[in-house]
């Protein structure tokens, strides 16, 4: 993949300096508890973008996209949001280092690889944070990691229009080989559990709905937790988001929450507890109580959340036929994208093949099916 991306790159724009990996990422438990400053798990994984630069004397910032086969340019002194929508995750990188006040050479980059878009791979935050990382390497700026995740979570807020959490961008810079993160997502504290897979895999399933966070229902989750939140600090002050409140809590003032809201802060709680108990479960090398919670997790997003859509339900509802499947959820901001299953290893032929057989996309295809491992996080690469 990066010899042949590294061939566009000196088709279009000569020798290349630097070769930038930036992972995608599963969240194994924790979904939109993120911007509610709770914890989520997530991980980075073997499917990447790779970014491939090099500075430039024309003082512009020329941009291919190897898997679209797309090109889009401006002067170095002309950002702004464009037309072309993968162009804005990138020129939004480039206007947080310019408004910290540094001064962006023009530059040349390809990019592309084996990252699926649109299925909650976070595919949009390795664009971020891969371009950001090489930024930094070409401008021997000296940002630190958590400089670079903010920058990316702030071009996604204002170039993308998705006021998406940390989670993403955190994951995809962070990650580890065969370790998950659990992240406070308030104080952005973070510890490392161990995810060694030795008798067990890691398998997404596509539904083949394709989803966009740049939607209305994302942003209206996010209204309704906050509602939640108003209501609450009539009795408590210092509740500043729904990490401070208990189940407990919302139960004695269920009355006065819409019923909407209430299912909707009651997710969050629950998922909150999930998390924690999913890292107490790794921590002993319980696959199975992790599993469970997987399972529960996807029956939240679905009943109270509700952000799950037939197609995932039914994926779920197949894995759980199949002895061996140890957890599956949705996985991602929901209204399509891919299940997330924990299977044994002996269990993947039957696993696949009942998922073939009872599941169809759409357009009458076979669901693609993704093994993955559990990889580094944005890092350099050799071209």
């Amino acid at each position: 993949m990066i010899k042949q991306i590294n061939q566009v790159f000196e088709q279009h724009f000569g020798k290349a300096s630097i070769c930038v990996k930036s992972p995608g990422r599963v969240n194994l438990i924790g979904e939109h508890t993120d911007y509610n400053d709770g914890f989520v798990l997530p991980a980075a994984i073997d499917l990447a973008t790779y970014f491939i630069c090099n500075q430039n004397d024309v003082n512009k910032f020329r941009l291919y996209s190897y898997n679209l086969e797309e090109y889009y340019e401006t002067p170095v002194d002309k950002l702004a949001i464009s037309n072309k929508k993968w162009a804005n995750f990138l020129l939004g990188v480039i206007v947080q280092f310019v408004k910290a006040g540094k001064k962006v050479r023009g530059f040349d980059c390809v990019f592309g690889g084996d990252l699926p878009m649109g299925i909650g791979m976070s595919s949009s935050a390795a664009l971020e944070t891969g371009l950001a990382f090489a930024i930094n390497q070409m401008g021997e700026f000296g940002y630190k990691k958590f400089d670079l995740v903010s920058f990316s979570q702030k071009a996604e807020h204002e170039y993308a229009g998705v006021q998406c959490g940390i989670m993403d961008q955190f994951a995809v810079m962070n990650g580890r080989t065969n370790q998950v993160i659990k992240l406070d997502c308030r104080s952005l504290d973070y510890s490392y559990h161990p995810f060694e897979m030795q008798d067990q895999m890691l398998v997404l399933v596509d539904s083949g709905v394709k989803r966009s966070l740049d939607g209305s229902e994302y942003n209206v989750r996010r209204q309704e937790c906050d509602a939640g939140v108003s209501v609450l600090q009539k009795y408590n002050p210092e509740i500043r988001a729904l990490r401070d409140v208990t189940i407990e809590m919302i139960q004695i003032h269920k009355k006065e929450l819409d019923t909407l809201v209430y299912n909707r802060c009651l997710y969050v709680l629950e998922e909150n507890i999930r998390v924690e108990k999913a890292c107490e479960a790794l921590d002993h090398n319980d696959f199975i109580s992790f599993g469970k919670q997987m399972f529960d997790s996807h029956e939240g997003l679905k009943n109270l959340y509700e952000v799950s859509c037939p197609e995932l339900d039914q994926l779920v509802e197949l894995a759980k036929g199949v002895g061996g499947v140890l957890g599956s959820r949705m996985m991602g901001g929901g209204f399509g994208g891919c299940t997330i299953n924990l299977i044994k290893k002996h269990a993947i032929g039957c696993f696949e093949e009942n998922i073939i057989e009872h599941y169809k996309t759409s357009g009458g295809d076979s669901p693609h099916i993704i093994k993955i491992n559990i990889d580094e996080g944005t890092h350099l690469v050799s071209i």
